[in-house]
């Protein structure tokens, strides 16, 4: 198998932000791919623990030959996008879903214009993006690897997760996912962390 990676990340320009009420006709409450936040290493439980109870969804996995240390080969399916679970349902469904004890939250559409109050609008993948990245990780015979994008250096960002909740801080590196980020200490000085980006969220 040719380990090249084939890099791929979502449009931002075709993601939707979802409503704050009922969907496109008056009265119906459409379904959609909303897009959950949860727990490193959680992706494959909470989409089994999700269908148990009803609900449709996607982790985004690949079918990938893992060699063993006694160089024995399997099998087995890689999350690439972590932390992520997309989620079909309606407005009122995620309503319910978000208070379940393995969802942290929902992802932001942070390109879109802020709502009255300072927020953003929910993110909402279009079905034919869903479509396309489960062709891509089933179809493809080298390795896919999702790019995160969402943050640049000089953005502000504050810590959403983790021992290091609710620091606030200055990009000065992405790379892999993560982000080098500086803490000013006052007149001490400025730390450096290195937080993971699905931990970070824009300071508004």
């Amino acid at each position: 198998m040719n380990t090249d990676k084939i890099k791929t990340t979502f449009d931002s320009e075709r993601v939707t932000a979802a409503p704050s009420g009922v969907g496109d006709a008056v009265g119906v409450d459409r379904r959609k791919w909303f897009v959950a936040i949860v727990n490193n290493n959680t992706e494959k439980s909470t989409q089994q623990r999700l269908e148990n109870m009803g609900y449709v969804s996607y982790v985004a996995k690949q079918n990938v030959i893992r060699v063993w240390k006694n160089g024995r080969k399997s099998k087995v399916d890689k999350v690439v996008i972590p932390s992520l679970v997309f989620i079909y349902c309606t407005e009122k469904e995620r309503r319910e879903i978000v208070t379940y004890p393995f969802i942290n939250r929902f992802m932001t559409d942070k390109a879109a214009t802020t709502l009255p109050g300072g927020s953003k609008p929910l993110a909402v993948i279009p079905q034919q993006q869903i479509d396309t990245l489960r062709f891509m990780l089933g179809q493809s015979d080298v390795l896919v690897a999702f790019v995160e994008t969402q943050f640049k250096v000089h953005d502000n960002v504050t810590v959403i997760r983790g021992a290091l909740s609710g620091i606030k801080g200055e990009v000065i590196n992405v790379e892999d996912g993560k982000c080098n980020v500086l803490v000013s200490i006052g007149i001490i000085g400025t730390a450096k962390v290195t937080i993971d980006s699905i931990n970070l969220e824009h300071t508004r």
